[in-house]
């Protein structure tokens, strides 16, 4: 059987450490991965092998030649475009006529090759995926198998909703000719997004087996320091071709030449390339140290890699640190925690760098220099920048000016010079402050900004379906907590930007790859007119205003201080609605409400409501995209509530064949349905989805359940001043009011929790979940939606938090109650070994 490497790569969350090098090519205990990936090809009998080369081709190609010197017999193969994975294996393989291994050249594994070879075999299989488990799978392809192995469900890098099982692709395949022979030749064509959806369709013989011992993707820094950490630890087990000595309380791999001077301290692994010096009185405790390189007298380095031809000077400390090629390090030199220290580098005498920094190539420390970083950012930042659309984080603690320079830049660098950006942003100083920040580095990175200054959402996301513009960008201050700032985006016709665009300016993030716009080619910033006039009129050409004005509303509209207060005024009288405002000016130092604040909002406006004896109240928050109403009776109508009454008038007053509404609404959107004959399909629960669904073409109304609704035609977003507004005239149109209409839905009982769970847990227990309630009509599609007998019950990873979300709803307390306690169990016991 042939073996192709997947030897591809910028090895861009490595930077700076893959500045020089292409990503298979970085060591891993003083050897290149590619050559601990041909290794283990050899050992399993895998000897004729084919390197798909992408950039720094010729670094791979002269360091393997025709494989002869390891073992094996390669040859190469550079796509003359960028045909995908699965198509660029097609290129590889002159013919389609006999199995192939396909193995990526950037990851570490002692997998039993041969044995899924057998396992594969053994199944008659088309094409067989190995796996493995993560204990946070988000970031990697998730698998569900059947009891035989053959794969039922496959999802490329989900959300926690979507995270289904904490299996997971491993980037290893076995493909037969069968499934060779699906790939069209130079065509770009994708294993997870084209291939392997294409053979479940065809109910091919796609199969997965879980693998025993070791394997890592590594994705970035912190991941290259774990695979050091396992390989001291004796996790991972590799051929490090290097002779191996047992000391009392170490295992020295020692090269050839190596000169260790006396009293060295040595403890742990420790691995010494050729021609390597240690001087006297140096204690080193799980290391590498690259070959020809020189560690001075009295030295300590711990859990630190070194790659060749370092020098490092005497009384030098350093721990957690990972140094490139031929770097100079004077004396006394500290560096900190997790520091990178890039090729070509050099640090003077008596230099401190502190803790998670890093030093890109070529660059020189002075002697006695301290160099700090401005940001150091925690677990949460490492974990993910993006949550759905929005960077969020304490105000001016976690998001700041410095930081939103470098979003800019990052989104700036992703978008390409000369492209148009759209930003606006709520009332509050620090939201100026902060946009300013990102405004510059977009401009730095020579992309051009249309600035709004101040405005709702919706007129923002109108804004961007009218213009030429690549995406826009809104900040403000979270509606629920004004401590944290969200920074929300865009794409150019106004929908939130999906993962696959905000994991990408993720990677130009935290890989600090940020080219800067020429003198000539910076960024010009203008700001816009006739963006409100145009959304105005617009409005008012979606809407029946006749109808509005026949009814003669009398309402009460809270702005919460937000931007709706300079748009609702003119439509209001246009429409002969009378309104009394409240909250209607635009306050710097008030832009969001405490549960607390928002709680009083409620009372406030209920108690106006009944004492003027108005017929509706409204509560937009500062965005303008959630709606929250009161009816005649001074009774707050929840989120949940509002979905049912908005769909039920909504069907009764316009045609429709189908509605979507999110995951987690009420079972009453069926029974409304059902009497007007519409189907109804549910969506993940956020924004993206809805907006998504709606733009397909396949839905005529789309409702969520915070208080979001999207009508087709105007707006391809949630618009709380067009919902508002949409409300009164199907009230008007069916003579109807909301107290009456709620009647409908006293019968529905819901209730929600919120179970603890560890992140690591947590794909372990949606595996468990999902066997558990295989034989049960459920729903996948955020979370687990499961429907029994008195009822149904979502059980959703939380985003943001660690723990799970239940969500029961059936026609009794009693019901709902048993649903939320049976299911709480489930999740709390699964987590259990």
């Amino acid at each position: 059987m042939k073996a192709i490497i997947m030897a591809g790569g910028f090895g861009t969350r490595l930077r700076p450490l893959t500045v020089n090098i292409p990503k298979p090519m970085t060591p891993i205990g003083n050897l290149p991965m590619m050559e601990h990936v041909v290794s283990l090809l050899c050992r399993h009998g895998l000897t004729q092998i084919t390197s798909l080369l992408y950039f720094q081709a010729d670094r791979i190609r002269d360091y393997f030649g025709d494989g002869s010197g390891f073992g094996v017999s390669m040859d190469y193969v550079h796509p003359e475009d960028d045909f995908g994975t699965a198509g660029a294996v097609r290129c590889a393989l002159q013919t389609a006529d006999e199995p192939v291994l396909i193995i990526s050249g950037d990851l570490v594994t002692d997998f039993d090759l041969g044995a899924a070879l057998n396992w594969h075999k053994e199944k008659n299989a088309d094409a067989t995926i190995l796996l493995t488990r993560r204990e946070n799978p988000l970031a990697y392809g998730i698998v569900i198998t059947s009891p035989d192995g053959r794969i039922v469900r496959f999802l490329e890098k989900p959300s926690w909703g979507e995270a289904f099982s904490d299996t997971i692709n491993t980037g290893i395949y076995i493909l037969e000719p069968s499934a060779i022979q699906l790939i069209p030749p130079q065509t770009n064509f994708d294993f997870s997004q084209n291939l392997f959806p294409l053979m479940l369709s065809k109910e091919m013989g796609l199969y997965g087996r879980i693998m025993n011992g070791y394997w890592k993707d590594v994705g970035n820094v912190g991941e290259y320091r774990r695979a050091h950490i396992d390989l001291f630890d004796g996790k991972l087990d590799l051929d490090l071709k290097t002779k191996v000595e047992e000391g009392d309380g170490y295992r020295l791999y020692r090269g050839a030449n190596v000169k260790i001077e006396n009293d060295v301290s040595l403890s742990g692994t420790v691995i010494l390339g050729d021609d390597v010096t240690i001087g006297a009185g140096a204690r080193l405790h799980n290391c590498v140290i690259g070959h020809r390189s020189f560690v001075g007298a009295e030295s300590e380095l711990t859990n630190t890699v070194l790659w060749d031809d370092n020098v490092v000077g005497a009384n030098t400390s350093m721990t957690n640190a990972v140094v490139g090629f031929n770097a100079r390090l004077g004396r006394d030199v500290q560096l900190l925690d997790e520091v990178i220290v890039s090729d070509d580098c050099t640090i003077g005498d008596n230099a401190t760098v502190k803790a998670n920094c890093k030093i890109w190539p070529g660059k020189s420390v002075d002697p006695g220099a301290i160099v700090s970083t401005s940001m150091v950012w925690g677990e949460k930042w490492n974990r993910e920048l993006f949550t759905n659309s929005k960077i969020s984080g304490l105000a001016l603690v976690e998001i700041t000016p410095e930081m939103l320079v470098r979003i800019g830049s990052a989104f700036g660098a992703f978008l390409g010079p000369g492209n148009a950006v759209v930003t606006s942003r709520d009332a509050s100083d620090t939201s100026r402050l902060l946009k300013r920040g990102l405004i510059a580095g977009l401009l730095a990175a020579g992309v051009n900004v249309s600035d709004l200054e101040t405005l709702p959402i919706p007129v923002v996301r109108h804004g961007l379906k009218q213009g030429q513009f690549a995406a826009g960008i809104y900040i403000r201050h979270n509606p629920e907590d004004f401590r944290l700032i969200d920074c929300i985006f865009f794409d150019g016709n106004g929908l939130d930007l999906p993962t696959a665009k905000s994991k990408k300016v993720e990677r130009i993030y935290f890989g600090e790859e940020f080219e800067r716009a020429s003198l000539d080619t910076i960024g010009h910033l203008e700001m816009p007119i006739q963006v409100e006039e145009n959304y105005r009129s617009e409005f008012m050409n979606a809407i029946n205003s006749e109808v509005i004005k026949k009814a003669g509303f009398k309402l009460v509209v809270d702005h919460s201080n937000g931007a709706s207060s300079q748009i609702f005024p003119t439509l209001f009288f246009n429409l002969g609605i009378s309104a009394i405002e409240l909250n209607a000016n635009l306050n710097p130092r008030k832009f969001s409400s405490s549960p607390e604040e928002y709680g009083q909002a409620i009372v406030q406006l209920s108690s106006i409501v009944t004492t003027l004896n108005c017929d509706i109240g409204f509560l937009l928050n500062s965005a303008a995209e959630k709606l929250t109403a009161i009816d005649e009776l001074g009774k707050p109508i929840d989120s949940h509530l509002l979905l049912l009454i908005m769909t039920d008038l909504f069907l009764q007053t316009n045609k429709a064949s189908k509605i979507a509404v999110t995951v987690d609404a009420s079972m009453g959107v069926e029974q409304i349905a059902e009497k007007q004959k519409v189907e109804v399909v549910r969506v993940a629960n956020d924004h993206l989805a809805m907006m998504e669904i709606l733009r397909s073409g396949e839905v005529d109304f789309v409702g969520g359940t915070r208080g979001g609704f999207i009508f087709p035609g105007f707006q391809m977003g949630a618009d709380a001043m067009l919902s508002a507004v949409k409300l009164l005239e199907m009230m008007a149109a069916t003579r109807s009011r909301l107290g009456e209409i709620r009647k409908k839905f006293e019968h529905l009982n819901r209730l929600s929790i919120s179970v603890p769970c560890p992140w690591s847990k947590k794909g372990t227990v949606m595996r468990k979940l999902i066997i558990g309630s295989d034989e049960k009509p459920r729903q996948l599609i955020d979370g687990v939606r499961i429907f029994e007998e008195d009822g149904w019950v979502l059980v959703a990873p939380d985003r943001l938090t660690a723990s799970f979300n239940i969500l029961a709803e059936s026609e009794s307390p009693e019901g709902t109650r048993s649903l939320i306690d049976r299911y709480s169990a489930i999740v709390s016991n699964s987590q259990e070994n």
